[in-house]
């Protein structure tokens, strides 16, 4: 898990309080965060093939069911409201790998990070 924790997760939101959330998180469990908000940025670090890539849903400014589709085969989170069921439902066609409401997100994020890197 050294290996995978050294690396940078990568999180595409433009939210700054989960920014902060995440960040706090990920730096208790000794990972760190690259946060973009940025289509082009997004799809280039992508590429680079990080251990994790977290999607804020509701990100109008990088188009995350694109770039879940782009992120094909890498460990993916997605989070948005409880109430956008058809948004929850395409980004898991999209292929997100785990789809939370934005309460449950930000409740139990240090074990969803965990869980999510130990398991990939």
């Amino acid at each position: 898990m050294a290996q995978l924790a050294s690396a940078k997760i990568l999180a595409v939101m433009n939210d700054l309080f989960f920014s902060v959330k995440i960040n706090d998180a990920a730096k208790r469990l000794g990972m760190t965060v690259e946060f973009v908000k940025d289509k082009t940025v997004a799809l280039e670090k992508i590429k680079a093939n990080p251990p994790l890539v977290i999607f804020d849903l509701n990100c109008a400014t990088a188009d995350p069911l694109e770039l879940i589709r782009a992120a094909a085969g890498l460990p993916t989170i997605g989070f948005v409201s409880h109430v956008q069921t058809d948004l929850r439902q395409k980004a898991a066609e999209a292929g997100c790998g785990v789809v939370v409401a934005r309460s449950a997100f930000a409740q139990n994020l240090e074990a969803i990070l965990d869980s999510a890197i130990v398991k990939n």
